[in-house]
């Protein structure tokens, strides 16, 4: 099997579990234990805390810090940021049309409740449109919420323009970086955010964990209860051996990223191109090639092919990929992400998305190019 879906999440680097395993063996008891093995754990896991904030380009250095709230994955720090954050707890929220499930269905459950949730369109190559943005945030408005990257696309976001608007307005900014991070350089006080989501299984770390980092004045209200534990914003025993994976996966992704980062692209790049020789250029579309895009993904639609039986017939032939994003790839609904693009039926409904990761190789993607073009011929003769 050649693996490239590495946006739904990635094979654990070797280093990571061996962190890990030591971590284990090392036996963390509570951390919020007052014993001295407790206070042991309570110092290992602030230390993996500072360090994934420096990573991340965090301020660490003052009274009133950048802080970060471990939580179990993207899609819980992405609702804590949703339901938890801002001032305004009877204002608006403004998300973009092309977020993961994670914020799109959380704003769902926001309506439910009598909040105002506004969506801000995108164009053809699934770029935020900001036109009515400052227009809209003359309301009171509780957050905005666009992510950085595409996870079906890859295309990148203008997240400079809208920190800039929502900081003239006083308004908190929530980015869902978990595809950017280890792929292309994320500084989160330059990114200018109030708030970023990331998750360590998206560069080759744990599953189970993810982490909400906040600004030194951004306020945020807990969603759980029951425990004083992060300071009560996310109640719960904390995992120490997580948080030690978490860590080392992260150091490892910036470390390779100046090499990793531009190898990644020629090879999704190559991979395109082989598909296009393969396939005719007429018989495919790389969504959203006129835009920046993530290094590591390529959204592909083969017009008249159905994306579920190609996926269907990848997975025979020994490719795993997907049909879009892994919340809601059991769902025969076509993308809403490419919906909001106002691409063509066929294209929605023939496109799926190929991910790579640092380990990729060249002879790996030529194979997957040449079974893409097998299964598709194969298709298309049915």
């Amino acid at each position: 099997m050649i693996y490239v879906d590495n946006n739904a999440t990635t094979p654990m680097a070797v280093e990571v579990a061996e962190a890990m395993s030591q971590a284990y063996e090392s036996a963390f008891f509570n951390p919020s234990s007052q014993h001295q093995a407790g206070q042991k754990a309570r110092r290992r896991l602030d230390d993996a805390r500072e360090t994934i904030l420096n990573l991340l380009g965090a301020e660490t250095t003052r009274f009133a810090s950048d802080r970060l709230v471990f939580t179990s994955g993207g899609t819980e720090a992405n609702n804590l940021a949703l339901f938890g954050l801002g001032k305004e707890t009877n204002g608006q929220v403004i998300i973009s049309a092309i977020e993961h499930p994670s914020i799109s269905e959380a704003a769902d459950q926001l309506a439910l409740r009598g909040v105002k949730v506004r969506v801000l369109p995108v164009d053809n190559n699934g770029v935020v449109q900001l036109a009515e943005l400052d227009q809209w945030l003359a309301e009171p408005t509780r957050l905005v919420s666009v992510m950085l990257g595409n996870n079906e696309t890859g295309v990148l976001q203008p997240i400079g323009e809208i920190a800039t608007i929502c900081r003239h307005r006083e308004v908190p900014l929530h980015v869902d970086a978990v595809q950017g991070i280890g792929k292309i350089p994320v500084n989160f006080r330059k990114l200018g955010a109030s708030a970023m989501t990331l998750t360590p299984h998206k560069f080759h770390g744990p599953r189970g964990i993810g982490a909400l980092v906040l600004d030194d004045h951004v306020t945020l209200n807990p969603t759980m209860f029951g425990g004083s534990q992060q300071l009560a914003l996310r109640p719960g025993t904390e995992s120490v051996e997580l948080a030690i994976g978490f860590e080392k996966a992260l150091q490892l992704a910036i470390e390779a990223m100046p090499e990793a980062g531009p190898s990644m692209q020629v090879l999704r790049d190559r991979l395109e191109a082989l598909l296009t020789d393969l396939v005719g250029e007429d018989e495919m579309q790389v969504i959203g090639r006129d835009a920046p895009r993530l290094p590591h993904t390529s959204n592909t639609a083969f017009p008249g092919i159905d994306r579920q039986a190609l996926v269907m017939a990848l997975d025979m032939a020994g490719v795993a990929c997907s049909t879009g994003s892994a919340c809601a790839s059991g769902s025969s609904e076509p993308s809403p992400t490419l919906i909001a693009m106002g691409l063509p039926e066929d294209v929605v409904s023939g496109s799926i998305r190929l991910s790579l990761s640092r380990f990729t190789t060249e002879p790996e993607v030529d194979e997957v190019a040449s079974r893409i073009s097998n299964c598709i011929k194969h298709l298309r003769q049915r």
